[in-house]
C-alpha cells in the first residue's frame, strides 16, 4: 500500500510540474522551447486529475492533502480562461461585439447572414470569410483582405494589414463609435490544418504513434509562425492612440504563449464576465477555446456568451457586451 501511495504522489508532482510548466508560457516563446505551449493544450486533462489526486489526499486525510491544494491555487485564474464564473454586472452597456469564423460559409452562408443580422451587434467581426461579406444593415466594411472581415455600423476611418504568414491573417481597423475611436483588431492565426483521419486514435498502437509524429509535425512549426505573427498584431496593440479591441480565432488555447502574449496589459472578457464553459470550437470531442475577445481597460466588459444555440459553422459565435464611456 504504501508503494502505491509513493507512486500516486509521484504521478501528482509530476502533474503539477507540467501544470507549473503551462504558466512559462508567458516567459518562454516557442522559437526558445516550444514544448510548453505544448502543454497548454492538455491543460484542462491535467487539471481535472490534479483535482481528482486532491480528492484523494483529502478523503485520505493525508497532510500532502494541504501542499497540494495550495499549489492548486496558483491554477485559479487558469482555469478561469476555460470555465469561470462571475456573478452579472450591473452595469448597462452601449457597445455589442460579434465574433465568429465562418468556416466559408460552407455551412450555410445566407444563415449564418440572417443570424449576424439579428444580433443587432455594433460590430461583426470574422474570420475564414469566404467570399466578400456584406451584411443589410452594416454600411460599413472592411473585405480587403483574405480570410477576415469586419462590418460596423459606424464610419471606419482607417484600416491596415498585418504581417501574417502562411495562412494567416489579421488587420485593424479604426472605428468611430460613440463619439470615440476604437482600434479593432481581428486576427486568425495560422491553422493547425489537421487531416481529422490522422488524428482519430485507433486501437492499434504503432498507428497512433504515427498519429502522434504527424500531430507533432504540425504543432510545433506553426507555433513559431505564430510567435511572428503575435508580435507584429502586439505591436498594432502598443502603437494603437485608441483603446483596442482584440477579437477573432486565435488558433490557440487558454494558457498558451500566444494567449499570455497578445492579451498581455488587456481584458479577457470571457475571465471578467463570462458564466459556465468558454469552449468555441466544437468540430473535436475534446473542449477547445481558440475564440476570443481582448479589451483595454477603457472598454468594460459587461456580459460575454458562447451561443451554442446555433451550429452555423465548427466555431460557435461569441457575442460581448461593452460599457464605453
Amino acid at each position: 500500500m504504501k508503494i502505491l501511495r509513493f507512486f500516486l504522489v509521484l504521478m501528482h508532482l509530476l502533474i503539477i510540474v507540467l501544470l507549473l510548466g503551462t504558466l512559462l508560457n508567458d516567459y518562454v516563446s516557442p522559437k526558445t522551447f516550444p514544448w510548453f505551449n505544448l502543454l497548454s493544450l492538455t491543460f484542462p486533462v491535467l487539471m481535472i486529475f490534479n483535482v481528482l489526486f486532491c480528492i484523494i489526499w483529502v478523503v485520505l486525510w493525508k497532510k500532502r492533502a494541504i501542499f497540494f491544494l495550495l499549489v492548486s491555487l496558483l491554477f485559479i485564474n487558469p482555469v478561469r480562461r476555460w470555465v469561470n464564473f462571475t456573478e452579472k454586472v450591473s452595469e448597462k452597456p452601449n457597445l455589442k461585439i460579434v465574433t465568429m469564423n465562418m468556416k466559408s460559409g460552407s455551412m450555410g452562408r445566407e444563415e449564418i447572414y440572417n443570424y449576424l443580422k439579428n444580433t443587432n451587434a455594433d460590430i461583426i467581426i470574422n474570420q475564414e470569410k469566404g467570399t466578400e461579406i456584406d451584411i443589410p444593415g452594416y454600411p460599413h466594411n472592411v473585405n480587403d483582405y483574405e480570410i477576415v472581415a469586419i462590418n460596423s455600423k459606424t464610419e471606419i476611418l482607417k484600416h491596415e494589414k498585418l504581417a501574417t504568414f502562411g495562412n494567416g491573417n489579421a488587420f485593424y481597423a479604426d472605428i468611430k463609435f460613440n463619439g470615440k475611436i476604437i482600434r479593432v483588431v481581428d486576427v486568425y492565426l495560422n491553422p493547425f490544418s489537421f487531416d481529422k483521419a490522422k488524428v482519430k486514435p485507433t486501437e492499434d498502437l504503432e498507428t497512433n504513434k504515427v498519429k502522434v509524429l504527424y500531430i507533432l509535425k504540425r504543432l510545433i512549426p506553426t507555433f513559431k509562425i505564430h510567435q511572428d505573427e503575435v508580435l507584429d498584431i502586439r505591436k498594432a496593440i502598443d502603437d494603437s492612440p485608441y483603446p483596442v479591441i482584440l477579437a477573432g480565432d486565435f488558433n490557440s488555447v487558454p494558457n498558451s504563449y500566444e494567449y499570455y502574449t497578445m492579451g498581455k496589459g488587456l481584458t479577457d472578457a470571457f475571465v471578467a464576465v463570462g458564466r459556465g464553459s468558454s469552449t468555441s470550437f466544437h468540430d473535436y470531442k475534446f473542449p477547445i477555446r481558440i475564440d476570443y475577445i481582448f479589451t483595454s481597460k477603457e472598454i468594460k466588459p459587461v456580459s460575454y456568451r458562447v451561443d451554442r444555440s446555433v451550429k452555423l459553422s465548427d466555431h460557435f459565435p461569441v457575442i460581448a457586451e461593452f460599457k464605453i464611456d
